[in-house]
């Protein structure tokens, strides 16, 4: 409980006046232009990812970093850069996500960067692969002031787990996560809330009953399942769990996939969210991972300017009309 409690602190203790005002502009405005059937944006984004870098130590299957399958530009955001960013957005942002591509532990000045946003009232998460969580690294997480981590653990033992997450070492990751309990520990902080994140996929989905004894075990203070993505037509028969009930996808007469729930013309995360590439690229969501969707670059110009300009407002007047159309919007699975 004493957990629970200091997590929902951490996240109100970022709150202010104007933040407040902000939530009320973006979600009125976007429910009246449910009503009109037409977008109409006030505001700023109060959930904000940055992507730290694009590289990864890891080769995922289903990962364009991982695959190195990115046909934009790669790289790693300085901290000048990221400071810009947050200065410009600090007076409205509630919840910085330090991830979009990439394992953020390979960005140098990671711990730097949470220190800022954590000293500028904004709560902070990240997700990784674990794999950086020595000791060392475990006790400046905890005193980076990061509020809450999603560590990515798809297999319960050496052989299941690297079936997804090709160069993966599944005892590191479960020492990372042992480490930085101990660290939490140690320094008497209820901070980061521990997220032991499992993706369901056909390689592991028969170890799903295994997870009950994890938390416990591990001592994280959430299990979270999680249905896979799939972008390629040829891992699907490998990686789509043959339980349909952690399957994100529904098998068409023609033997085809695709997305279980519809899609509605409309989606909320065109207000209350927006993705930063590590070059500044403002991208709508997390599910454009090429950028393949860039509204304008938040180094150059202000998010206001942005938001409202043609590339920016043309994208959710598509959405408002015709959502499946757009091609980042198929593989969604949050059906806003």
């Amino acid at each position: 409980m004493r957990k629970r409690l200091s997590y929902y602190y951490g996240f109100f203790r970022v709150l202010s006046f104007i933040k407040i005002w902000n939530l009320l502009a973006l979600y009125s405005s976007y429910y009246f232009s449910l009503l009109r059937k037409k977008p109409i944006h006030r505001g700023e984004p109060w959930s904000l990812s940055l992507e730290t870098g694009t590289f990864c130590n890891l080769s995922c299957l289903e990962c364009p970093s991982g695959q190195k399958q990115f046909t934009r530009p790669t790289g790693t955001m300085s901290f000048d850069d990221y400071k810009t960013i947050i200065d410009k957005q600090k007076k409205y942002l509630i919840w910085l996500i330090l991830y979009f591509q990439g394992e953020p532990f390979l960005n140098k000045q990671f711990f730097k960067m949470v220190e800022y946003a954590h000293s500028q009232r904004i709560f902070t998460s990240t997700s990784t692969n674990g794999h950086f969580l020595n000791p060392e690294n475990a006790i400046k997480t905890v005193e980076s002031g990061l509020d809450r981590i999603i560590i990515s653990l798809d297999g319960l033992d050496q052989e299941t787990y690297e079936k997804y997450r090709v160069g993966g070492k599944f005892k590191q990751v479960i020492s990372g996560i042992q480490n930085l309990v101990q660290a939490k520990e140690q320094l008497n902080s209820a901070s980061p809330f521990i997220v032991v994140q499992f993706i369901v996929f056909k390689t592991n989905e028969h170890q799903l009953g295994l997870l009950k004894s994890l938390k416990s075990e591990l001592q994280a203070d959430k299990i979270e399942i999680k249905t896979a993505q799939i972008y390629s037509s040829d891992d699907k028969n490998q990686l789509i769990p043959e339980n349909a009930k952690h399957r994100r996808y529904q098998q068409n007469g023609d033997g085809s996939w695709a997305i279980k729930k519809k899609l509605p013309n409309k989606c909320n995360r065109m207000w209350r969210a927006s993705v930063v590439t590590w070059d500044g690229q403002v991208v709508p969501c997390c599910f454009d991972k090429d950028a393949d969707f860039q509204m304008g670059n938040l180094l150059e110009d202000s998010y206001q300017n942005i938001k409202n300009n043609k590339k920016y407002t043309d994208f959710r007047n598509q959405v408002f009309s015709n959502r499946s159309a757009i091609e980042i919007c198929k593989n969604c699975s949050e059906g806003l």
